[in-house]
């Protein structure tokens, strides 16, 4: 039988990630983020941009938007509702519609619906990805592997991830391309905690 609120969850999850910390903290600062540094509405940009404390705001309320969508998703018709509602959020996160269309590349929103659904997932992608962003320095090397490894590893907590992970996988490869093309260049800048 046809239920409302299943749709209407998702659509509050998409605006739910429409909310841009990044756009919204560098309108503070008086600036437009995504017309700085790499263009990216991140933290990763943010923190080259605007520094440490701005950056660390803009993950963890990116992480809160993917998590609250699941939540919203779990309470209304459990785990494949929560899955829809966590990648909406994640793809309004990417394309938002009160920013027109114009977000950032979805990786703290992700974790965040990956933590949310199934903490043990979240924290082994996130062990992978922060060592491999120890070893390279760069960001972006980090969240690519982790990105091209999430449905191999999801299909081992649970088969129904798999199709789902490559979902998001494949969009955010996507988001990435020019990073892939910079590291390929040698181009792609490194981290730094300076600011």
């Amino acid at each position: 039988m046809f239920s409302f609120y299943p749709i209407a969850g998702i659509v509050l999850s998409y605006f739910i990630g429409n909310i841009s910390p990044a756009i919204l903290i560098g309108k503070m600062a008086g600036i437009d983020i995504r017309n700085q540094g790499s263009g990216n509405a991140g933290s990763t940009n943010v923190l080259r941009v605007l520094g440490k404390k701005a950056a660390a705001a803009t993950f963890v309320i990116d992480v809160l938007k993917g998590a609250v969508a699941v939540l919203i998703g779990n309470y209304i018709g459990g785990t494949e509702v929560a899955m829809a509602c966590g990648a909406a959020a994640f793809v309004g996160h990417i394309w938002p519609l009160i920013f027109g269309f114009k977000g950032g590349k979805g990786i703290a929103t992700a974790f965040g619906v990956i933590v949310a659904l199934e903490p043990g997932l979240g924290l082994l992608m996130a062990a992978i990805a922060l060592s491999v962003i120890a070893i390279s320095r760069r960001v972006s090397v980090g969240s690519v592997v982790a990105i091209l490894l999430l449905p191999l590893v999801a299909y081992f907590f649970d088969p129904i991830y798999v199709l789902w992970s490559a979902f998001m996988a494949v969009i955010a490869l996507i988001k990435h391309r020019s990073n892939i093309r910079r590291l390929f260049r040698g181009e792609e800048p490194k981290i730094s905690f300076k600011k």
